[in-house]
């Protein structure tokens, strides 16, 4: 094996230029307790492109645009500033090529997914942001967050699973989701369209926010009904509420919990910043979760379902590494429903691009 790769490094925060495309990045090797991925995909996601543009800084009170830039002091998910360069990639699908002294090298060959939460000693560590991530040929993560999987899904079907399903599945199992009445905002996404599919699964009636063009794809995943991104949720409608959005659309949504109902998010693309009636909170029992930390049995679970036959994959288009930045253009456009792949590694095993 050679002693470079290639791959995208995040060189500061702000629009694509951030990116640089790197033909002679050093292969990582492994920690005692870690394992040498080869990559074959990953797939594009909001924190990618929110980390890159310092979107999670508490400066920012506006909706995701893309190209803001801001304080770098506190411009990652940990609040702290982001270590740079880094290789970012939310997402890792792939095999182990090399295992550190403590891990079995029986390990070597296995398919795996790398979880993108990561639980470290107390602190939340995300792929790609805390530590380099899967928009390169090879990564290293610890072997206990690389996750063998057995499946005829293709590299690029399992490589848009970590982040988006299991952020779904982590907003499903926190608020407690059974057979009851659910909406679900930002539906046509990757984590929309995940937890569609995951909330249909465990029994519930699922009322999905999107475009009336997305409908019929929306509806294919088991969305049971639709209502417009600019339709108000009918008054105590719903059990559960899970939102990706939040902006203008918060306070009619917590309209639409019947009382005692719960409202859990993770995500807030149309604006952090919201207006609460902290009446409404109390005086109607509602529950607020925010999801971002993970159980370490999020990931068995995704990919047991997974290998169950539970799931379909939700690619709705793909692009090589090497046309990273016109695959976050994609992403922006919100024209597609699922999620967008990213080919590391071709079927013949060359570099992607």
């Amino acid at each position: 094996m050679t002693q470079t790769m290639c791959g995208w490094q995040l060189v500061g925060h702000g629009g694509p230029e951030m990116l640089q495309w790197r033909e002679d990045l050093a292969i990582p090797s492994p920690e005692p307790d870690e394992v040498l991925i080869e990559v074959a995909a990953s797939s594009v996601n909001n924190t990618d492109i929110n980390t890159r543009i310092g979107w999670y800084s508490e400066s920012v009170r506006g909706a995701t645009d893309g190209v803001t830039q801001t304080s770098t002091e506190d411009a990652a998910w940990s609040g702290s500033a982001l270590s740079l360069p880094r290789i970012q990639g939310a997402d890792i699908c792939g095999r182990i090529v090399e295992v550190g002294a403590d891990v079995p090298p029986a390990r070597v060959g296995e398919r795996v997914l790398v979880r993108t939460m990561q639980n470290r000693d107390g602190a939340v560590w995300t792929m790609g942001s805390e530590c380099d991530g899967g928009f390169a040929e090879y990564c290293c993560a610890r072997s206990f967050d690389a996750l063998r999987i057995e499946s005829d899904w293709s590299d690029l079907e399992l490589g848009v699973l970590p982040c988006a399903y299991s952020t779904a599945e982590g907003m499903l199992q926190r608020a407690s989701v059974r057979a009851e009445r659910v909406l679900i905002t930002g539906a046509s996404g990757g984590v929309g369209s995940a937890a569609v599919q995951l909330a249909k699964m465990r029994g519930a009636e699922v009322t999905a926010v999107t475009s009336q063009a997305k409908a019929d794809a929306v509806r294919a995943l088991g969305a049971d009904h639709i209502i417009g991104r600019d339709e108000a949720p009918a008054r105590g409608g719903f059990d559960v509420i899970v939102d990706l959005v939040a902006g203008p659309a918060f306070v009619p949504l917590l309209d639409g919990l019947a009382d005692g109902g719960r409202y859990v998010v993770s995500g807030a693309i149309a604006g952090p910043i919201v207006e609460l009636d902290v009446r409404k909170l109390y005086l109607r029992d509602l529950t607020f979760f925010g999801s971002t930390q993970q159980p370490d049995r999020i990931m068995p679970d995704l990919i047991s379902y997974v290998e169950a036959g539970k799931l379909s994959p939700g690619v709705a288009l793909s692009f090589p590494l090497k046309e990273l930045p016109a695959a976050q253009a994609a992403f922006a456009s919100k024209a597609h429903v699922g999620k967008i792949a990213i080919a590391v590694k071709d079927a013949a095993g060359a570099t992607s691009g």
